[in-house]
């Protein structure tokens, strides 16, 4: 099945018990950085297509509409567009500590502000938060990230959190915790926040025992790579 974001979802009747559920994937990228478009332009909010005014309003994690007054406070003398979205994502990277005791399902943005620490989709749905603020339409995304092209982290490879920006007619990708363009991001899910794309939602009670994310980079031959750039979309 499909929504609206094209995100797709599977239904499970699992038995009482112990599950387990594995999904296995191969995933073709064109080995490039994450494009960069500092010149990328904000469009006034009534030149805004229609698909992007949900991503103006404030959701259940990014409540932009507390947020608002610090975000002109922080972000209203920076020069609209490109260069506003990176300001907002160089000032999470910094005010936001990145650690893993510190997560929990129901912190939002304005609590991981107040908190200074959280996990990516914390910095994630702060920075969103921010931009819809200030009249910049931001979706979460979630999915896979491993370290092609930067040094290895200690933290294992797992779901990770960022978000996308409407500028100059795309949606381009934004990280505020790794605040730089990165290779081989496998988008999973988009929506307004966490709660529009969880990898799991029970109904009833269940206790997940462990998870676990592998991945292995391939080189393709020349004939066989993508050279088609996975860094914007259409709304």
């Amino acid at each position: 099945m499909l929504d609206e974001e094209g995100n797709r979802f599977w239904r499970l009747v699992a038995p009482a018990g112990t599950s387990t559920i594995q999904l296995r994937a191969h995933v073709r990228d064109c080995g490039l950085p994450e494009p960069v478009a500092p010149g990328a332009p904000q469009a006034p909010v009534e030149e805004l297509p229609v698909q992007c005014y949900p991503y103006l309003r404030a959701s259940r994690y990014c409540e932009s509409d507390l947020l608002a007054p610090m975000a002109w406070s922080l972000f209203g003398a920076t020069p609209p567009g490109w260069e506003r979205v990176q300001a907002i994502c160089d000032w999470v990277h910094r005010r936001l500590l990145f650690d893993p005791s510190a997560a929990r399902s129901s912190k939002t943005a304005l609590e991981a502000e107040r908190e200074g620490r959280g996990v990516c989709r914390d910095f994630a749905h702060l920075a969103v938060a921010f931009c819809r603020a200030l009249n910049i339409p931001a979706r979460y995304c979630t999915g896979y990230m491993g370290y092609t092209g930067v040094e290895e982290s200690p933290e294992p490879i797992d779901y990770s959190g960022w978000f996308e920006a409407y500028l100059g007619g795309c949606w381009f990708t934004f990280d505020a915790r790794t605040n730089q363009p990165r290779i081989g991001r496998v988008l999973v899910g988009r929506g307004r926040d966490a709660a529009d794309v969880p990898i799991l939602q029970s109904f009833g009670s269940h206790d997940l025992n462990s998870f676990r994310v592998i991945t292995i980079a391939r080189e393709l031959e020349p004939d066989q790579a993508d050279t088609t750039s996975l860094g914007t979309s259409s709304p």
